[in-house]
């Protein structure tokens, strides 16, 4: 697949020296401060020195008042309380969070995750009945609920109240829920909008804490979970978020809780984002999507040891199941758009029977990567079809099913992931309908993959010193992504060879073609070039800057992202 290098914008050049002035910068690092919109010392100080006094506070959120006082009478009356949360990543932390908050103030609480498979997306009738027949008179529901309207009406009918934690788009309507938290909706002026779904039940305990006048390091312990939620939810890494994922990953570090400590494993390494979102992530959600949701709570909210080792263990089952699945279902899924002759479509869509519903996202993520289009992956769930449909980047999918809605039972999301259920006899009017939406809406310079490249750096002026300044640009994450640079006339120093089991990566060491200095380097995904390499000829490169940790030994290399 080939991808387009496109270069940000490069600041004026008086902004870039008055930061190198201010901050005692090199002229890298300031450039990538202003591309990054901080243009003098207070925002560096901001950015490179997260404050937990930056954090908003969360009264500032509509319904939050409501929100906290409601509860409160629910701890007076020891009413039952019920937490309800999605069988994600994002779904599970907030979950676990509001009950390790909670259960210390009251006994009559429970955690509820609805089944996947039987229950599916959000708020269920079944639960609000199990709500019901047990006594439960609050339900806390976190990311998920702005859209159940029927569901908060029926539990409303019998005597339940709802707190909605979300931070899913709203729709026009909104549940008559006793408070609905969510700076989303268009008439909340919470000043940050980007917040996961445990972030807004982050923002709720804090408000709860607040007002019983305890200490915010009473809760500052439960920023482990954000982190994760962060990470693993793919939401922005600025503002509110950034300071959280920092403090969250500083607690990962050194004093996680006992289930996600079990998860992480001990390697000697520090904790990262990236493993967040390779390691954790896909581990937590592996519950969910194989066997049910709590099977993550319960290690989530585990306090001894042994008790969450045994825990993780059935959740490493869970993730090898997962990932020979993917496999399988990404093998059939490609295998059916050729043999259907649809490799030049504007957008994917699949469907089979037997596909497993709980991977069917992660299968649409990978086809992505063979054929860089909107792809909607289907699969049989009951009486209809339900599907994960995942984008490209910069376009919209939320909208493009907007414009298919009449094809569509039910559907809801993001821009770049979302669900959707439709009756069977609908799927070729659906298919054909998206196609054409796509194949209208999808600009052409969205329909092959980029690289975003930061700035111009040859390797000559590569050095310890910048690299320590960069590391203070993390945690990285969307909006604030590790800084791609660009070098030419570089050449391999003859060591470079195919690695990996099918032989696709590529390992290099490399130097400018009149320079010194050299690095390690690999490039992932790129063994196809080696001939290009070995050519002895100079040529391109876009790369990022990493620590390569091996046998105790700490040093830099480069991780090459495309040659040319």
């Amino acid at each position: 697949m080939i991808h387009h290098w496109i270069f940000k914008p490069q600041p004026p050049s008086e902004i870039v020296k008055k930061l190198q002035k201010e901050l005692n910068l090199s002229e890298i690092p300031a450039t990538l401060l202003a591309q990054r919109g901080i243009f003098d010392f207070e925002q560096a100080k901001t950015f490179f020195r997260p404050s937990l006094s930056d954090l908003h506070n969360p009264f500032l959120m509509k319904d939050m008042e409501k929100a906290v006082q409601r509860v409160l009478r629910a701890f007076e009356k020891q009413e039952k309380i019920l937490i309800y949360g999605d069988y994600d990543v994002d779904g599970t932390t907030a979950v676990s969070l509001m009950y390790l908050y909670l259960k210390q103030f009251t006994h009559k609480l429970a955690a509820y995750i609805p089944d996947r498979y039987t229950e599916g997306y959000g708020v269920s009738f079944q639960g609000v009945d199990y709500a019901s027949e047990n006594g439960f008179s609050l339900i806390i529901a976190l990311d998920c609920g702005i859209k159940d309207i029927e569901k908060v009406q029926y539990a409303s009918e019998k005597g339940i109240d709802f707190i909605i934690c979300d931070h899913h788009r709203p729709s026009q309507v909104i549940p008559k829920a006793i408070a609905v938290l969510n700076p989303k909706q268009t008439d909340c002026n919470y000043p940050y909008k980007e917040l996961c779904g445990c972030g807004v039940g982050f923002k709720l305990v804090q408000a709860i804490n607040k007002t019983l006048k305890n200490p915010f390091e009473q809760i500052q312990p439960l920023l482990d979970l954000v982190a994760v939620a962060i990470g693993a939810d793919i939401v922005p890494v600025t503002g509110e978020n950034r300071v959280m994922l920092h403090y969250g990953l500083e607690i990962l570090n050194k004093n996680p809780s006992v289930g996600l400590t079990v998860l992480l494993g001990m390697e000697g390494k520090p904790v990262q984002m990236m493993d967040i979102v390779f390691g954790l992530a896909p581990k937590i959600n592996s519950a969910g999507r194989i066997e049910h949701g709590m099977f993550a709570v319960k290690l989530l909210t585990e306090s001894s040891y042994s008790q969450a080792i045994a825990k993780a263990k059935q959740i490493e089952t869970f993730n090898g199941e997962r990932k020979e699945l993917d496999a399988t279902i990404e093998q059939e899924a490609l295998n059916q758009i050729q043999a259907n002759g649809e490799e030049e479509k504007s957008a994917t869509v699949v469907y089979a029977p037997h596909w497993h519903k709980g991977v069917i996202g992660i299968v649409a993520s990978r086809l992505i990567e063979t054929y860089y289009r909107p792809t909607v992956v289907f699969t049989k769930s009951g009486e209809k079809y339900a599907a994960s449909a995942r984008s490209v980047q910069g376009f919209d999918i939320y909208e493009a099913l907007e414009q298919c809605s009449e094809h569509i039972e039910q559907f809801g999301g993001h821009k770049y992931a979302a669900g959707l259920t439709i009756l069977p006899e609908k799927y070729s009017l659906f298919k054909q309908k998206f196609e054409e939406v796509i194949a209208k809406t999808l600009p052409k310079e969205l329909k092959s993959p980029k690289i975003t490249i930061d700035t111009k750096l040859p390797l000559e002026k590569i050095n310890q010193k910048m690299f320590n300044i960069l590391k203070q640009f993390e945690p990285f994450g969307p909006q604030n992504m590790p800084p791609i640079f660009y070098a030419k006339n570089v050449i391999d120093t003859g060591f470079a060879k195919q690695i990996g089991k099918d032989n696709s990566h590529l390992r290099l060491t490399l130097k400018d073609f009149n320079g010194k200095n050299f690095f390690p380097a690999v490039g992932f995904n790129l063994g196809h070039k080696l001939e290009l390499v070995k050519s002895g000829k100079p040529f391109e490169i876009v790369y990022s800057i990493e620590e390569n940790h091996w046998n105790g030994n700490t040093s830099l290399q480069l991780k090459v992202r495309d040659i040319r």
